[in-house]
């Protein structure tokens, strides 16, 4: 499988499209005046305690106060707030967690309103972004990520990614992290970090305790509430993620982001330096070089087709999104058990594929098509569980219920990508409403005498809407002889289906458009 990465920067926004085999598969778009991304660490104040909810509210800037539950206050609370306050005093100058007790765990099943005092100043992390009239969602378990590590504060556990399944290279990773990481800071090693020497490891280490120190100056010196350490930009973020020497290309069309991301990359793998692109647009636009603009078009409409031509109907509501899975038309299996079963087939690919370009978060129901066989449903289930397995975001899926139904929960981080893939009508530009034919054939014989009058062109050759054409000719005498005895010259008519229905030309003997 081929992975591209399509970058299109325009004034106010970065794009990313991701391509597997030429297929676009995800959708970002980051506003570069963006605030209030997904990782970034704030000093916050406790607004509201809301015992009802076990959560409370917390000030960090946005309009909305940010919702904190207990659940993301994390096992190492104390040892949070305790750090909050000793740094925020002017406190702990040494490197790192250096002479930092750490204190015990809080209770798994407390209560927030026993742990959380109004007006107390907090150390919380966005891990949601703000959506719809929501705030964003806050954490206090505290990580910076790189591209092979997560820094871990406040622990000394270290683990290593499920999908590094060597037992050896699981053990070598271990070992070489206790030897070099910082006391009181645990790791995550991703999976990025397989195969690496303990030099690279040591310096992107370096890296995330440097960010460590920065956030602690920042504290010392904020007035909250205050940002005190931001996550790199979007674009970055989704290499830092997605970065692991499988990118065919990454193709940008800005050359300041192009010299940005080169570096970006040669700093964190590279092997996949030489595959960062600079398209220069001249002939062609990048989405329209890669196909990005028309699958773009067809994969946001309400009712995505499938090359079978069975097709989606996907239906946001409040609480979650429901998608009806249709045969359509031409499905030529007269077997009905068999025909479901490929339509349905086809349908949990697409499905998958619409998940991640559109980011659809929560609770989402599956309408498929009614199967008897069992095997065909755990078939059906088996395959679905497969085209998942590429989402990054964290999802859990049910077999089908008894009526046909598939319940899927998806991890949602921030707002799902929505685009308006309709375009104004040319003919009624949006009114849904065209001028009568006789009022557009007197408009074309306004302009026909002006033309007459201000040009000397023997042969004129007008080209209408068929419809158009089909009234200017009717009756036993057309416009086209009307004219002609008139005016003295001929106009030759013609039709173009391509035309909106008050759409026309007129052209010279030489084919050359003249403008009324």
């Amino acid at each position: 499988m081929t992975k591209d990465l399509i970058i299109h920067k325009e004034s106010g926004s970065v794009s990313l499209s991701l391509l597997e085999d030429g297929k676009l598969m995800e959708l970002h778009e980051q506003k570069l005046n963006d605030q209030y991304q997904v990782g970034d660490i704030y000093l916050g104040t406790v607004k509201r305690l809301m015992p009802s909810l076990n959560a409370a509210f917390v000030e960090i800037g946005h309009p909305k106060d940010a919702f904190l539950h207990y659940t993301d206050l994390s096992p190492k609370f104390r040892s949070v707030a305790e750090f909050t306050k000793t740094v925020m005093k002017g406190g702990l100058k040494a490197p790192g967690l250096e002479g930092f007790r750490i204190l015990p765990d809080i209770q798994k099943g407390g209560k927030i309103d026993k742990t959380l005092s109004k007006k107390q100043h907090l150390l919380v992390q966005v891990l949601k972004e703000p959506i719809s009239t929501k705030g964003p969602r806050l954490t206090c378990e505290i990580t910076i990520p790189g591209h092979t590590l997560v820094l871990l504060p406040f622990t000394e556990v270290i683990t290593v990614s499920k999908k590094i399944t060597s037992a050896a290279e699981r053990d070598r990773l271990k070992k070489l992290m206790i030897s070099i990481k910082p006391a009181n800071f645990g790791v995550i090693l991703r999976t990025a970090a397989q195969g690496r020497g303990v030099a690279e490891l040591h310096e992107e280490l370096l890296g995330l305790v440097e960010k460590w120190e920065k956030m602690k100056a920042n504290m010392r010196t904020a007035s909250l509430p205050a940002r005190v350490l931001t996550e790199i930009d979007k674009t970055n973020s989704f290499l830092r993620d997605a970065v692991s020497g499988h990118f065919n290309k990454i193709v940008v069309d800005d050359k300041d982001l192009y010299k940005n991301i080169q570096e970006y990359v040669k700093r964190i793998s590279p092997d996949s330096a030489k595959s960062v692109i600079l398209h220069s647009g001249k002939k062609q636009h990048v989405h329209e070089a890669y196909d990005v603009k028309r699958q773009i078009k067809a994969a946001f409409s309400k009712t995505p087709t499938m090359p079978s031509g069975a097709y989606l109907v996907i239906e946001p509501t409040e609480a979650m999104h429901v998608i009806d899975v249709n045969s359509g038309p031409k499905n030529k299996k007269f077997d009905q058990e068999e025909s479901a079963l490929s339509v349905n087939m086809e349908a949990a690919e697409e499905i998958a594929r619409q998940l991640r370009l559109r980011d659809l978060g929560g609770l989402i129901i599956i309408d498929f098509i009614d199967m008897r066989n069992r095997d065909n449903k755990t078939k059906l289930h088996r395959a679905m569980k497969e085209y998942m397995a590429k989402d990054r975001a964290q999802h859990t899926l049910l077999p089908l219920s008894r009526f046909g139904l598939m319940q899927i929960t998806r991890q949602r981080v921030k707002p799902e990508v929505r685009i308006n893939t309709s375009e104004q009508c040319p003919a009624c530009n949006g009114s849904g409403k065209v001028a009568p034919s006789i009022l557009i054939a007197d408009d074309i014989e306004r302009n026909l005498e002006h033309l007459l009058e201000h040009t000397t062109t023997k042969k004129l050759r007008l080209v209408t809407h068929p419809y158009v054409k089909a009234f200017l000719d009717q009756g036993l005498i057309g416009s086209s002889w009307k004219w002609y005895f008139k005016h003295g010259r001929r106009v030759k008519i013609e039709d173009d289906p391509d035309f909106a229905f008050n759409q026309y030309k007129f052209f010279d003997q030489m084919d050359e458009e003249i403008r009324v």
